[in-house]
């Protein structure tokens, strides 16, 4: 079998698709079926290190989004038949997605945010998206969701049929990320960036509304006026839609000294980043899949989320929950976890374990199978 996998829209390996992307393809066993990327010039050698036997094939030539999202439409169909695949694997479904294809198709969704979001978070092809994109993932032969909650939306907002879809969760990398010894220094160092302890952590791109940063900001300022604790709040993540307003939320808190932008942050430095911090708070209001939740937790580090979208199945009972709409809800669930050591090491307990139930050896096997299947050449 040939199996064309699209690397488009993976983010150089640096999103969370990307990853994603990553560690399946450190998985895909060199004998079997043979496997052939395609994607952007720049991204030529983005996975050599990982699949350096597999052929790369660069196409669409014009950067950007909608370029490429009118490639897939209409380009794509030729290449894969030129190329003679059996199967084409789109690893990023919700974002990049042909309308028709000659060969059968499987595509991994991890949220479906393009269908409800503002129009300018919908960003490019704005409200073409709701019109295209149900129709699109209709024509997938398989669809992988990375959770139940984005199963339920794929039948319930784009009428795909429950026999097509399957959940595969995502894994957790614990030799990256697991719980690192607490010295007595009150900085952590992470070049070029210095941390003051204690701090609370939310690693997430800057986007208002849907990040929740703001509620949050509001939150840690009810947090210090009622505990007079020392903590600093650090937000890591670069700057998306809406960011300019979290940034004026914070700037007029009376805790503004207190409150630290990363911008962009190293995926590679993010263990050392969880590790350091006393609590981390996640308040977005949509998440196909909780990954920051299980980063935490894997650092041994407790964790405070939105009872809201993916986030109360991917935590289950090793975490504590707060309404996302409410500022007060938030802030005593923060406080909690830093002022009563009992629950603190209730919710690290039961968070290592959450974690390592998650497995990219599992999750890649899987996934594997459905391809496999998918292009007729059994398990």
């Amino acid at each position: 079998m040939k199996i064309g996998i699209d690397t488009f829209a993976c983010d150089g390996g640096t999103s969370g698709v990307g990853v994603y992307m990553m560690q399946l393809l450190k998985r895909i066993p060199p004998s079997g079926s043979r496997y052939e990327l395609f994607g952007w010039e720049f991204d030529r050698f983005t996975f050599s290190e990982v699949s350096p036997n597999w052929e790369f094939i660069p196409q669409c030539f014009i950067n950007g989004k909608t370029p490429n999202v009118l490639w897939h439409l209409f380009k794509y169909p030729k290449f894969a038949k030129s190329r003679g695949y059996d199967a084409c694997f789109f690893p990023a479904a919700h974002r990049r997605l042909p309308y028709g294809s000659p060969c059968p198709t499987i595509g991994v969704v991890h949220d479906m945010s393009a269908w409800w979001g503002s129009r300018k978070a919908k960003g490019y092809l704005g409200s073409l998206i709701p019109l295209v994109l149900p129709n699109a993932l209709r024509r997938l032969d398989r669809i992988i969701a990375v959770s139940g909650w984005v199963k339920q939306e794929l039948m319930e907002l784009a009428g795909v049929k429950e026999s097509r879809i399957e959940v595969v969760p995502n894994g957790m990398d614990l030799s990256a990320f697991h719980p690192r010894p607490r010295n007595e220094e009150s900085v952590v160092l992470i070049q070029p960036f210095s941390f003051r302890r204690p701090y609370i952590l939310y690693a997430s791109r800057i986007e208002h509304p849907i990040k929740n940063h703001i509620t949050l900001i509001n939150a840690f300022g009810i947090f210090k006026e009622r505990t007079k604790y020392p903590h600093r709040l650090v937000l890591a993540g670069g700057d998306s839609n809406g960011a300019d307003k979290v940034k004026v939320a914070a700037a007029t808190s009376r805790y503004r000294n207190d409150i630290f932008f990363t911008g962009h942050f190293p995926s590679k430095n993010l263990p050392e980043l969880y590790s350091g911090a006393d609590i981390v708070v996640i308040p977005s209001m949509y998440e196909g899949f909780g990954m920051g939740v299980l980063e935490a937790m894997a650092s041994g580090v407790p964790v405070t989320c939105a009872r809201a979208a993916s986030l109360p199945e991917t935590a289950e009972h090793a975490a504590l929950y707060f309404d996302p709409l409410k500022v007060e809800d938030m802030a005593d669930r923060m406080i909690t976890l830093t002022t009563n050591r009992d629950v603190y090491r209730e919710c690290r307990t039961q968070g290592l374990k959450r974690a390592a139930a998650f497995s990219w050896d599992r999750c890649a096997e899987r996934t594997l199978a459905i391809i496999q299947e998918t292009g007729g050449g059994g398990q």
